[in-house]
Parts: C-alpha cells; structure tokens; sequence
C-alpha cells in the first residue's frame, strides 16, 4: 500500500485492475486503518477516474451476494445522495410508479446517509423485513413488480472499511459505489446526481458496463429531477436540457419537495404521495423521475408517453396497489 500511496500523492492514477486488487486486499484486512483513511483522502482531493471507479465497482461486485433476476430485465432507480437537499423519498415513490405501469424493479438501498430517511428507513417504517433470500426475492418481483434489496445484506465486503468511513465523517469514493453495485444487475437504471462532474463520470462508467442508462441532474444541485429548474438527462444515445415548462410541468419551490425533520414525517410523506393526497409539486417530481425511468426502458417512447404512464399509474392507484401487494410479500 505504501507504494500505492505514494504514487497517488504524486498524481498519479490506478488501473481498472490495480483498482479492483486494492479493493479486494481492503475487504481481506489486509491494510491498517490508517493505510485506509489514507487512499480514501487520496480521492477526496482529487477527481476518481472512469478506470479507478469502474475497478472498485469490478471488486465489489465480485465479492456480492449474488442475486439473478434477469429474467424479469428489471430496471432500478436510485440517486447518489449528497445534495444536502433533505428531500422525501423521490426515487423510492418513483420506482413503485414504474413498477404500477407494468415495469419490473429492483431497488437497491440503504438507510439514509445524507437525508433523513433512505429507501431502507421508509421500508422498514412499513414493516418491511429485508431478506437476501432469493426465491422470495423473485416471488415478490414476480407477483407485485417489485423487489427491494438492502444494500447490507448483499454487499459484505464494506464492513471492512465501514469504522473507517464512521470515524472519518466525510463523503468518500464509497458513496459513489452505491448506485453501481446492484447485486441484481439491473437491466437498466436511472441515477440522480448532484453535479455535472458526476454526471458525465457516471455515464462513462456506464458506458463500459452495458447496462441501458440514464443519468439526470437538476443544473441547481438535487441529485434527481425537482422541477425546481433546467435539468440535464444523459444516456448512451445523446444529452439534452429540458426545463419543468417544456414538460407541462409546473416549476416547484425548494421547500415543496422537503422531506421532513424525522422518519416517521419522511414516511407519512411518502404514504401520501402514492395515496395522491401530496401537493401537486412533490407528485409531479415523481411522475417525472418515473416517466424518464421508462424511457430508459423504451426509449423509442417519448417523453410525453412516458409522464402519461406514471401518471396513470399514480393517479390510478396502480402505484399504491404494488406498494400493498409488495408489504403484503415482505411484511
């Protein structure tokens, strides 16, 4: 490791390979503590590259607990966190949309790191009982559309590094792995980020990886589509800017779309968004965020068949439908 170490404080980059060795060697107790918060400061002060990410994603996902679900060619929606944006569970609402217009999901999440409450703490706050099991896991995508994978469970290598990443307190280049590492593999996959920077390493690595993408980013800092201005969309076929008005969208506020000051709000929030009783501003962001979901799916559809989807499936109750037929699986 020292050897790594110097190498990197004089600028220099990792392989893919020397990337997913160093990962792997972490996992195995391999290096101190120290050696640890070291390479992760490493990447604090300077951009991670395509290769360096796409060889830590490479080792995590070597070491997961596997899970097939390819049959069903499901998709996965999901944001980096880290906007510092507090906003209620958008991504998880907008994958039971999806999942209400007929399209199979599997969620990968966690507890909340940089909001109050992640996908994890609303599932639970619902009774819902993880499980790494993978014939229940295909049951409940099966019978509802949706299945829901806590990342915990199926990502084991992390604990390694886990004391390190709690007594550092700092954002690192762990956080970036989280929407890559979805021991499902998804078909294909929505990701919210919350800088152009991110936004254009993702779709490189995704790029290399297969997998049919997009990469949205609202240009005022949330790491998914608010509606509260212009936003970029990136897939592997072109890049556009779109504005809430080009979409028959209304422009939401900042506060419209806040998700609480506790889980129990973040969850009721959640409860009224698929019930239809939240304000229109915070049922449009979903309805969007879903509608570009499956685009990704189908992308000859256009935009505009895309919201009429998650429309009718919001405001049909085929939403709330799968989110009880989904409790009714994993409760």
């Amino acid at each position: 490791m020292k050897q790594i170490l110097y190498r990197l404080f004089e600028h220099q980059y990792l392989g893919r390979e020397e990337a997913r060795k160093i990962l792997e060697e972490i996992a195995a107790g391999k290096y101190s503590d120290t050696q640890v918060a070291a390479l992760i400061t490493v990447f604090l002060m300077r951009s991670i590259s395509v290769e360096e990410l796409s060889g830590f994603r490479d080792a995590l996902m070597d070491m997961r607990l596997n899970i097939d679900l390819s049959e069903y060619s499901p998709i996965d929606i999901v944001g980096t966190g880290g906007d510092g944006k507090n906003t209620f569970n958008i991504s998880t609402a907008a994958c039971f949309v999806v999942a209400g217009a007929g399209y199979p999901v599997v969620k990968h999440g966690n507890y909340g790191a940089t909001s109050i409450s992640g996908a994890s703490n609303v599932m639970e706050m619902h009774g819902v009982k993880f499980s790494s099991d993978r014939d229940k896991l295909a049951r409940s995508i099966g019978e509802c559309g949706m299945a829901y994978l806590h990342a915990p469970l199926f990502n084991p290598a992390l604990k390694a590094v886990a004391p390190v990443r709690k007594s550092l307190a700092v954002r690192s280049f762990f956080n970036l792995l989280g929407p890559l590492v979805n021991p499902a593999k998804p078909a294909y996959q929505l990701l919210g980020v919350y800088n152009l920077p991110l936004l254009r390493l993702y779709s490189y690595t995704y790029q290399q990886s297969g997998v049919r993408f997009g990469v949205v980013h609202s240009m005022d800092g949330y790491d998914e589509i608010s509606l509260t201005s212009e936003f970029k969309v990136t897939t592997a076929e072109s890049e556009k800017v779109y504005t809430p008005e080009m979409l028959g969208m209304e422009r939401c506020r900042e506060e419209e779309l806040y998700g609480g000051d506790s889980v129990e709000e973040a969850s009721r929030i959640f409860d009224d968004v698929l019930q239809t009783k939240a304000s229109r501003a915070k049922m449009n962001c979903v309805i969007t965020n879903a509608a570009f979901a499956i685009r990704v799916i189908n992308p000859q559809k256009s935009i505009e068949q895309g919201i009429d989807e998650a429309r009718n499936s919001l405001y049909g109750m085929k939403a709330l439908e799968v989110f009880n037929k989904f409790l009714s699986l994993n409760s």
